[in-house]
C-alpha cells in the first residue's frame, strides 16, 4: 500500500484527537507536587515550567483541533473517486499531525521560534484541506 491507495486521513483525525491528552498527561504527572484529581483545573493553573507548557500544549491542541477535522471531511465531500485523489489528502493530514506532535515537542522543550513555525504550518494543512 501507498500513499496514494489508502486513505489515512480519518487515522490521522484520531491522532489529532488523543494528541491534546497526551499533553495533559504530561503536564498532570511530570509537575512537582502530586496530581490532584480532586480539582484538576485548578492543579493545572498551578504548574509551571514544562508542566505548565504541556498544558498549553494541550489547549492549543485541543483550539486547533476542530478546523483540521471538519477540513478533513469537507476535503472527503470534495474529492473524486479514484485512488490518486487520496495523495494530497494523506500529505496534508498526515503533515498536520507531524506539525502538531513537533509544535507540543516545541512548546514543552520551550522552543519558541520552532513552535510558531510548527504551528503555521500545521495551520496551512489544515487550510489547505478545504481548498483541495
Amino acid at each position: 500500500m501507498n500513499l496514494s491507495s489508502v486513505d489515512y486521513s480519518y487515522i490521522a483525525v484520531l491522532i489529532a484527537g488523543l494528541l491534546p491528552y497526551i499533553f495533559a498527561g504530561l503536564a498532570k504527572f511530570g509537575a512537582s507536587e502530586p496530581y490532584n484529581n480532586h480539582d484538576p483545573r485548578a492543579f493545572l493553573q498551578k504548574v509551571e515550567g514544562k508542566q505548565r507548557r504541556a498544558n498549553n500544549a494541550q489547549l492549543n491542541s485541543f483550539e486547533a483541533f476542530p478546523l483540521f477535522a471538519v477540513g478533513v471531511l469537507v476535503a472527503h465531500q470534495k474529492m473524486g473517486v479514484g485512488p490518486a485523489d487520496y495523495t494530497t489528502l494523506n500529505a496534508l493530514a498526515l503533515g498536520f499531525v507531524l506539525a502538531r506532535v513537533v509544535y507540543g515537542w516545541a512548546y514543552i522543550s520551550d522552543l519558541a521560534s520552532l513552535r510558531s513555525i510548527v504551528w503555521f504550518a500545521g495551520l496551512i494543512c489544515a487550510c489547505a484541506l478545504y481548498l483541495q
